[in-house]
């Protein structure tokens, strides 16, 4: 049962950052850098970021899993609150440092950041809800 939890959380993170992205579309675009292409208006990659995000959101909502069955988080609330933690003092930083050496704008950490704590509160939460 504890895959079907992990599944649950990670795609319910992954459409949560397809919402967060589609609201700050424009924004993102122009601080992250990326090439878009010009008949569309859309960013340029295809399929390959889609499929490696699902996987990604598999495997943090299993580390998770793993860190919450470890540490005595076992109610909605503790999740929440755990998730919130790891995507802000884990990914949000790391990913800052990931964008001061190249010299990207603050605004790409705060969009990229703003969707590891959300995303990491919603799997937290999901995780301890079954």
């Amino acid at each position: 049962m504890e895959i079907v939890n992990v599944l649950v959380a990670a795609a319910a993170a992954w459409v949560f950052g397809a919402v967060w992205y589609m609201v700050l579309s424009k924004p993102w675009m122009r601080v992250s850098g990326v090439k878009i292409d010009e008949q569309t208006g859309r960013p340029m990659g295809g399929a390959l970021p889609f499929i490696l995000s699902a996987v990604a959101m598999i495997v943090v909502a299993g580390f998770m899993r793993h860190i919450f069955a470890m540490t005595a988080i076992d109610t909605i609330g503790k999740g929440f609150v755990a998730g919130l933690g790891i995507g802000l003092f884990f990914i949000t930083p790391w990913t800052m440092i990931n964008n001061a050496y190249p010299g990207r704008p603050f605004m790409l950490t705060v969009i990229d950041g703003g969707y590891a704590v959300g995303g990491c509160a919603i799997i937290g939460a999901i995780l301890m809800a079954f």
